[in-house]
């Protein structure tokens, strides 16, 4: 995803850019660039690769003025090149662009008929040329903007700057995120409220359809019917000093280590200690009469669903449909009528997860989110929302965010199971207690840096990685293959281990390293004869368990299988709650991934073709 900054300013306006354009460089990019207004002049810069590329153009030849946009560029139409990078500029304007443009083939057509000439392959200079062309024909900024609008097909948010007029600043709002900033006679626009935390923490977030007109001192919000409306000023938490790596090498590492933290906060919010009991923050849904769930959400938010899925339906024996959004806002289910849809994403932005959900609010279903980002459009379009508190994730492969969304889905569960009374009071507790010490014994993980550090190097050599679990290992075994390829190009694939003999089990070989994950659960014996396959067949094993499954495994070793392989690995785990373990297992493999991809030396906070929302 795009990352979008405007700023109305007093000061010189190139520096902030830069610097709001680092903070969202964890959404992934390809270009990057800004544009300035001085004198009633527009300068602009724009740099293919990292944003170090910019900073050097604006260094050599600096971009005079106090008004200016900036943008990071995630290749859609047309490849990464400093044609296509934005801003777009005509005579007229600049304008930066999130999102794509259904019908932009259509208008910019119509354009060149009428002799504009167009210097990229992208969509948004058709939007540049559509607005231009509309103030040459004598419509002011404003008017230009509301004829542009209700033509424009497809999803997007822009920001725009125009020719002579040094106090205006416009931007507009269709399924891509926006947010207008409040400062001391400045005023802002970002595509969220990371861009803006170094420059303020008062912000309102445009609503669906929006567009909004900002000078230094006020702004005026138009709802898509071009009526004048208000939005709500919010205090955002983000700021400046949020978001930094600290002692840390990368944001992954940092994110990581934070997990202690962020989960004993998160369990906080949900937990009552003094009556080990599960408190869920009041909600107009009445889960006593669920009678089943769908969950969606995309990539490692999915793997957390799935999780969910085993918690939800083993404790409080509730069915779940389990989609990828991209895949539910096309299948277009039949829905059971006052159903619950619940969504799970970590910035609240995931375009996919918005589409579903309102697809089911379509059919009727009440909405329950698990987001990381209050106020953001997934928050504000559900009926419930359970926040998690994992702070800002800027790292591109999701870690701490994964774990506080299996916090929280664990303790809907039980609070679910309770109120459906599927569970007993003293069970609850016993849950509560188990959760109680998780926070500790994933700082207990985290001081293992050495001994997987070691195992990394291996892993670093392999070609092929297979990752194994069962019941709710499964899921958690997909979600370290994902780690593992997206941050270090290694090809990984994450398997229910009962199902190695229907077909994986071929691609075993002394060269492909097999993850296990076999936490000491109903399922671990038939886990530990998965195993003891893989090892038969010349597989080099990691195995994760608790002390007892590792001691199980080893009294089970075949000394006449290959003994000069070494083919078994292991990485001892503190011993937790059977249900709980996927919220603790999770950490060895992120660890795994993370020391895996720095040994190779791939970029570890901004994989290649990876953004984020």
């Amino acid at each position: 995803m795009c990352g979008i900054l405007g700023i109305l300013g007093t000061a010189a306006v190139s520096p902030l850019l830069m610097e709001g354009l680092k903070r969202l460089e964890y959404r992934g990019y390809d270009s990057a660039g800004l544009a300035t207004l001085d004198g009633g002049q527009l300068h602009r810069r724009r740099a293919t690769g990292k944003l170090h590329f910019l900073q050097q153009k604006v260094k050599d030849t600096p971009i005079p003025g106090v008004v200016g946009i900036g943008h990071t560029r995630w290749a859609t139409h047309g490849v990464a090149s400093e044609n296509n990078a934005h801003p777009h500029m005509t005579d007229h304007l600049a304008i930066v662009h999130n999102g794509i443009i259904e019908n932009y083939q259509t208008l910019r057509a119509e354009l060149q008929a009428m002799g504009r000439e167009f210097l990229s392959e992208t969509d948004t200079e058709t939007v540049a040329h559509l607005i231009a062309q509309y103030l040459t024909e004598g419509a002011t900024p404003e008017q230009a903007v509301a004829k542009a609008l209700p033509r424009i097909k497809g999803a997007f948010a822009f920001v725009i700057i125009f020719k002579d007029y040094d106090d205006l600043m416009i931007g507009a709002r269709r399924g891509s995120p926006l947010a207008v900033g409040y400062g001391d006679g400045e005023m802002y626009f970002g595509s969220d409220a990371m861009a803006l935390a170094h420059l303020t923490q008062k912000i309102t977030y445009l609503e669906e359809g929006d567009w909004a007109v900002i000078s230094r001192e006020k702004v005026d919000i138009f709802d898509q019917n071009g009526d004048k409306v208000e939005r709500p000023v919010v205090k955002t938490a983000f700021s400046g000093a949020m978001v930094g790596k600290g002692n840390y090498h990368h944001f992954m590492q940092k994110e990581i280590h934070e997990q202690p933290t962020v989960i004993g906060d998160t369990l906080a919010t949900m937990l009552n200690p003094a009556r080990q009991t599960v408190t869920l923050p009041a909600m107009s849904i009445d889960l006593a009469h669920s009678d089943q769930i769908s969950i969606s959400a995309c990539g490692t938010a999915l793997y957390a669903g799935m999780i969910g899925k085993y918690w939800i339906e083993t404790l409080a024996r509730v069915p779940v449909a389990l989609d990828f959004a991209s895949e539910l806002r096309y299948r277009t289910p039949p829905l059971t009528p006052n159903g619950l849809a619940m969504f799970i994403s970590q910035s609240g932005e995931t375009m996919d997860t918005l589409e579903a959900l309102r697809y089911c609010q379509g059919q009727g279903q009440r909405i329950i989110s698990i987001v990381n980002v209050p106020e953001s459009s997934i928050y504000r379009a559900s009926d419930a929302v359970l926040l998690t508190r994992a702070g800002p994730e800027i790292g591109v492969a999701s870690t701490k965010a994964f774990t506080t969304q299996l916090v929280t889905l664990v303790c809907f569960a039980i609070a679910l199971a309770r109120k459906r009374k599927q569970l007993t009071l003293a069970e609850e507790q016993s849950l509560v207690a188990a959760l109680l010490e998780i926070p500790a014994k994933a700082a207990e993980i985290l001081n293992m840096t050495k001994e997987i550090t070691a195992i990394s190097h291996r892993l670093s050599e392999a070609r092929d990685v297979l990752y194994l679990g069962r019941g709710t290992s499964y899921p958690l075994a997909m979600e370290g293959a994902l780690k593992l390829k997206e941050i270090s190009y290694i090809h990984a694939e994450g398997y229910a281990a009962g199902e190695m003999k229907h077909g994986p089990i071929a691609l075993i070989d002394e060269n492909v390293p097999v993850i296990v994950i076999a936490p000491q659960d109903a399922l671990f014996d038939k886990t530990l004869a998965n195993t003891q396959e893989t090892i038969a067949r010349g597989g080099r094993v990691i195995f994760l368990s608790d002390q007892a499954g590792i001691d199980a495994l080893k009294a089970q070793a075949n000394p006449q299988v290959n003994p000069k392989a070494n083919p078994i690995t292991t990485i001892p785990l503190p011993k937790v709650h059977p249900i709980l373990a996927p919220i603790l297992y999770a950490l060895p493999i992120q660890l795994l991934a993370y020391h895996t991809a720095v040994i190779k030396g791939t970029d570890v906070d901004q994989p290649r073709n990876l953004a984020k929302s």
